[in-house]
């Protein structure tokens, strides 16, 4: 099983556990999908998007539970990402954890799998 990953807000994650699904940050529901990252893409992801942001979780998904919504486009330098086209089940997350920022304010990801 290879897993996708997604950032957020841990209280946004925690309303989420509360209902049984995310429906996305205000990025997410602007764009219409949940962006997700690789396990190759999470660090650039958090460098570029969530710099200086404090309270992140990083959610370890089963892509397998989401489904026919979840497909891969093209997006940062053609890089293939995942998108989810519908709310994420909380019950497709496997590991959760929170996410501390460097000296830089920059999430520190660490290794993850693959």
């Amino acid at each position: 099983m290879s897993l996708i990953y997604k950032l957020l807000d841990r209280d946004a994650w925690l309303a989420a556990l509360e209902t049984g699904s995310y429906a996305g940050s205000p990025v997410d529901l602007a764009d219409g999908f949940i962006h997700f990252s690789t396990a190759q893409q999470a660090q650039e992801t958090a460098a570029k998007h969530f710099k200086g942001v404090e309270g992140l979780m990083l959610l370890s998904v089963d892509p397998a539970r989401l489904g026919a919504p979840l497909t891969w486009e093209p997006s940062r330098g053609g890089a293939l990402f995942p998108h989810l086209y519908t709310a994420m089940p909380t019950s497709a997350v496997v590991a959760e954890r929170a996410i501390a920022l460097d000296a830089d304010g920059v999430p520190v990801i660490g290794a993850l799998e693959p």
